[in-house]
């Protein structure tokens, strides 16, 4: 008979037995499998949501359907709660998110019914959307104001020819101009203009291969004699 325990040398016969590494080759136990191992071995099951999800977002505490993180699936808030990704727990049970609450709830409002939020806050709701990759929203908020209006003024400005090299002149008179008269401002003059050419809707896709001629006459309508200090245009634009 042979009896190997661990390591330990086989006694018994010498003709019958083994040798020692042939037995701990047949018979050696599994070794007890270290954390690293045990991880590598059993990953993580999905993380699994109730129906109705408690959340602390930054200290303010709010409660919401599962359906309504989920409501729309590019977002970070549907891609948070898929189950694919671990969110950790406050003392209390509820998920934690590290983010600002201030304006959480109108974005739970939104996902809920698609109420906006009153013009004061559009900004601010905006930013967090943006945040939450909340596509819906982001489109909804910049169709109202304060927000259409800057979406109106950045268009026009794209248009503007040399809008920043302009810019930076204006800055550069009006401080010598308020060094000059020891004033902590000044009053610039600045003219914005362009010529308006008659193009119709169906033009338009071609707008860039049209060249208009003008008259000597008609020329004249779009020069401007103001005294300005820095002057935009002019430039061919449609009407």
């Amino acid at each position: 008979m042979v009896v190997v325990t661990g390591q330990n040398k086989v006694s018994g016969n010498p003709d019958d037995a083994m040798s020692s590494s042939d037995a701990e080759d047949d018979f050696q136990e599994p070794a007890t499998p270290t954390a690293t191992q045990a991880g590598q071995a059993l990953p993580l099951l999905p993380q699994q949501f109730p129906e109705v999800v408690p959340l602390n977002v930054g200290g303010m505490y709010f409660t919401t359907r599962l359906s309504t993180l989920r409501r729309y699936e590019d977002t970070m808030l549907a891609a948070m709660f898929s189950g694919r990704h671990y969110i950790p727990t406050d003392p209390e049970g509820r998920y934690f998110i590290d983010r600002d609450g201030t304006y959480f709830g109108d974005i739970l409002n939104f996902l809920r019914s698609g109420d906006l939020p009153p013009r004061e806050r559009v900004r601010s709701v905006y930013k967090e959307a943006q945040y939450y990759s909340i596509g819906p929203l982001l489109d909804n908020l910049e169709d109202i104001q304060p927000l259409k209006g800057e979406k109106v003024r950045q268009a026009f400005l794209g248009l503007m020819p040399y809008y920043k090299d302009h810019l930076e002149r204006i800055i550069e008179i009006a401080k010598l101009r308020a060094m000059q008269r020891k004033a902590r401002f000044a009053k610039l003059k600045v003219c914005v203009f362009k010529e308006e050419m008659p193009i119709t809707p169906y033009e338009c896709p071609h707008f860039n291969s049209l060249r208009f001629e003008r008259s000597e006459s008609e020329t004249k309508l779009f020069e401007h004699h103001c005294e300005v200090d820095v002057s935009f245009g002019p430039w061919e634009a449609v009407a």
